[in-house]
């Protein structure tokens, strides 16, 4: 979603992907999950002024994610390689 979004985007963009992450919180099929992911989008909100943002933002709740979970951790800095330009080497995954 985050490599999708627009560099610039409007007002109303940007409302309407607070909004939605809003609502997936109190929607998610998991009520545990879900009510981690409200507390933390108190402690920190989508930041929605620009598609970087968007996606540091979202790359940096996916880790916490991670954490919890006993997960590694993804490098943030390669959030376009991996969901928006692909891979230099050509890989999937």
């Amino acid at each position: 979603m985050a490599a999708k979004y627009p560099n610039s985007p409007t007002v109303t963009q940007q409302s309407d992907m607070q909004r939605f992450f809003s609502l997936f919180s109190k929607f998610y099929p998991c009520e545990h999950c879900a009510e981690d992911l409200r507390e933390e989008l108190k402690i920190d909100p989508p930041k929605t002024d620009s598609r970087e943002a968007l996606s540091q933002w979202l790359c940096r709740l996916h880790n916490k994610v991670n954490i919890k979970v006993g997960k590694g951790i993804f490098d943030c800095s390669k959030v376009n390689e991996r969901w928006r330009d692909g891979w230099a080497d050509g890989s999937c995954d």
